[in-house]
């Protein structure tokens, strides 16, 4: 049979585009078996038959959760880990997925764990856990690739909280065809999630990605968990970043900062320090500083962008870390309305810290830094902006007003520049940063450069 890697849908032959999902070139062929599962499993699986109920029969009960080491950890799966869940985390290879979950396993000392590694053997684990320093004679280790053999060692020691490293690693012997195709994954995760709802263990796993950035195997995967987290970041910067793509337990605009060091994952409680880089007394041009939000989460980030004569004749444009479309949308902003002559300039715009940032508000921290740029003055120290950018040059509130001014104060600003009528009943009178309302792009220009 033929199988889809994206959705999973079967066909008899080859074919050029997926008659499901109308993905190209992504059938690939597997060996599929006749033979029928035993009876024994069938009649486990009558005996289990759920019953039909009226929704108001049902008990609703808070879910128990289990609180994870981690705060940041804590905080992207919406509060700890759900019993009885199944969670995926995904990322590069060497980004440091199973460094987390080791740190994580290793310092819960009232539940019993097992470790299921199907990459590694158990001396290079060990050796991780001592480079790591930390130690738990309640974590068992196993290297195991067939799913058989690892349902032996739930029965033998009834982990209360399950690893498995990888998913793609994991083969079950009812299936011909060998480890990390369609077929294989999809059918090693409906067992293991099975295995979770019956016996309420949570379930961990983890997942590679391609090279297109999206998890290896077909897309069923990600609708069979329960929560999907993604572990991003860049080789060149200590810096990695957790966000949850899919939670059915908490939100998923929550996102958890760890910094790369040699004795593991080290959380970043504060990551406005993180993102603002340290500069010296002399304040250069073309760097200016907003204020974002992460769900719940507010902090500083610094935009900088650069602009310069087109050399080349045809004006480039260039954004790393921000939306390339969200920024030609500003610089038209700023022809139309303001006056200023971009067309016939380079602009090149980067996110200090290696940060995508989606937020609105960032809107008047770039153009700030581009007029920054542009005509070479500097932004002045202690200076901080927030607010979004309307096509007719107005500067538009945004949410949590309140929460970013804050933020703001806490890492010594002087000065906010937001838009006009944000913080209407808030009391200001506590703050000891100054609240600088403006409603057009010019009135901010104006307090900026004079």
């Amino acid at each position: 049979m033929w199988f889809c890697s994206e959705c999973g849908a079967d066909s008899p032959k080859w074919e050029g585009r997926c008659p499901a999902c109308g993905a190209w070139n992504t059938m690939v062929e597997e060996r599929i078996t006749t033979r029928k599962k035993d009876s024994g499993q069938s009649r486990t699986s009558r005996m289990t038959m759920s019953v039909p109920q009226r929704v108001s029969e049902i008990r609703a009960i808070d879910e128990a959760r289990i609180h994870m080491p981690s705060e940041e950890l804590n905080r992207v799966l919406g509060g700890g880990l759900v019993s009885g869940s199944m969670v995926l985390i995904g990322g590069e290879p060497g980004i440091g997925k199973s460094t987390l979950v080791l740190q994580n396993i290793l310092s819960i000392k009232s539940r019993r764990i097992l470790y299921v590694s199907g990459e590694e053997s158990a001396m290079q684990i060990k050796l991780r856990a001592d480079r790591i320093g930390r130690m738990s004679d309640n974590c068992y280790i196993v290297t195991e690739t067939s799913l058989e053999n690892i349902f032996r060692h739930i029965e033998q020691i009834e982990p209360q909280l399950l690893i498995v490293d990888s998913i793609q690693t994991i083969a079950s012997d009812d299936i011909e065809s060998s480890a990390g195709s369609v077929s294989q994954v999809r059918e090693c995760a409906a067992r293991l999630l099975r295995f979770a709802k019956e016996a309420n263990v949570p379930v961990m796993l983890i997942g590679h990605i391609n090279k297109e950035g999206s998890l290896a195997g077909p897309k069923v995967l990600e609708h069979i968990v329960d929560a999907v987290l993604q572990f991003e970041g860049d080789r060149q910067y200590m810096y990695r970043i957790l966000r949850a793509t899919k939670n059915r337990f908490g939100n998923t605009s929550e996102l958890g900062i760890y910094e790369m060091c040699q004795r593991g994952l080290r959380e970043v409680t504060n990551p406005s320090e993180m993102l603002l880089s340290r500069q010296d007394e002399e304040s250069l041009s073309g760097c200016a500083i907003g204020v974002t939000l992460e769900g719940i989460r507010p902090f500083l980030i610094e935009a900088q962008a650069l602009v310069s004569t087109a050399a080349y004749g045809t004006p480039q444009r260039s954004v790393t870390g921000f939306d390339s479309k969200r920024m030609n949308m500003l610089l038209a902003v700023l022809e139309k309305r303001v006056g200023f002559k971009l067309a016939q300039k380079d602009v090149f715009l980067n996110i200090a810290g290696g940060l995508k940032v989606a937020d609105p508000a960032l809107d008047l921290a770039v153009i700030a830094a581009i007029l920054s740029s542009n005509v070479d003055m500097a932004v002045p120290h202690g200076i901080c902006l927030s607010g979004e950018v309307g096509l007719s040059g107005e500067i538009r509130p945004v949410t949590r007003m309140e929460q970013r001014v804050r933020e703001a104060e806490k890492l010594g600003m002087e000065t906010i520049i937001i838009p006009k009528g944000s913080l209407k009943g808030v009391d200001t009178s506590k703050l000891s940063i100054e609240i600088v309302e403006v409603a057009k792009v010019e009135e901010a220009f104006r307090r900026l450069f004079g």
